[in-house]
């Protein structure tokens, strides 16, 4: 609840102090923005970043498999860490394609801009590819990693490099004063502290493991004792059940020579009134109604088959 808490604060705080401003940009100005040589640099260094983390991710998949359970115990937090860093720095890229689609899109709708060109294809076509990797790796780490800890670390990566990305493409470091950029650092610490108390603590896993052993002996002897008891239960049981059975089968067999009486389905008489009842009777049975290629099912229930059913 506390890791929780500090989640939802730092995220509060990111977007009541984030830029709320909204411009609609023409293609040459958005182009313009992507060729500036600050957003260059940032997505260089967006690839070392990825490059590093799927790097980190690697390294650490072999020290799992090949070395000691403390190696172990600090790569398991790490390895999904560098994971969600990779995911979040390309999928986050989404935001911003999608950002230029709904620019252009606004600019269609107030203006006579056309909105096929090479630029708007190419800008769907990034997204598609970014949106994709992100929801992919989203739920290959879903089955990768405990969601407790792997689904805090994808929001808070996805927010982290949107943050950024939009900070530097759209310059809104332009606008920011002191105090909406201290509380925007305030805010992606909060959520970086909940990220850390929700991580898993390996010793605590360790006993509940030994606890739930002997909890598990302890059922184990409650369970031989009921068997036991059941088995005794299950014995006179069986014996009611049984002069149910036969109850129930001197009912039914009293029914059906009745049944049969009635309807002129006897042993040795046929009645008129079978001849209306026998279509019925060979419907409700094999569920047709008196075809002639299929006499065959419903003639024999004047024979004695009828009264061993």
């Amino acid at each position: 609840m506390v890791a929780t808490t500090f989640i939802v604060f730092g995220n509060i705080f990111l977007v009541s102090f984030g830029n709320h401003q909204s411009p609609v940009y023409t293609p040459e100005q958005l182009i313009a923005k992507y060729s500036n040589l600050v957003f260059v640099l940032y997505c260089m260094s967006l690839v070392f970043v990825v490059a590093f983390n799927h790097y980190l991710y690697r390294s650490g998949e072999t020290i799992i498999s090949n070395s000691s359970k403390n190696a172990g115990t600090y790569w398991r937090t790490m390895l999904p860490f560098s994971y969600a860093v990779v995911s979040g720095a390309i999928g986050s890229c989404s935001v911003l394609f999608a950002k230029s689609l709904s620019n252009m899109m606004r600019l269609t709708m107030n203006s006579r801009y056309e909105f096929h060109s090479w630029f708007t294809y190419s800008i769907v076509l990034l997204f598609l590819c970014t949106a994709g990797f992100w929801m992919g790796r989203l739920n290959e780490g879903l089955s990768l990693f405990d969601a407790i800890l792997i689904v805090p670390m994808f929001q808070i990566a996805w927010t982290f490099f949107s943050i950024c990305t939009g900070f530097v493409y759209f310059q809104e470091y332009q606008v920011f004063d002191t105090l909406r950029i201290i509380m925007v650092v305030l805010g992606m610490t909060f959520v970086f502290v909940g990220i850390s108390l929700l991580a898993p603590d390996d010793t605590k896993a360790d006993t509940k493991d030994g606890s739930s052993t002997a909890e598990e002996s302890i059922i184990d002897m409650d369970r031989n004792g009921k068997m036991q008891m059941e088995e005794t239960d299950t014995d006179d049981s069986n014996s009611f059940v049984t002069s149910v059975k036969a109850k129930a089968k001197r009912v039914l067999l009293k029914a059906k020579s009745a049944c049969s009486m009635s309807l002129g389905l006897g042993e040795d008489t046929i009645s008129a009134s079978s001849v209306l009842a026998m279509p019925m009777v060979s419907s409700r049975t094999t569920g047709f109604r008196g075809i002639e290629d299929d006499r065959s099912k419903y003639v024999p229930l004047r024979t004695t088959d009828w009264s061993n059913l």
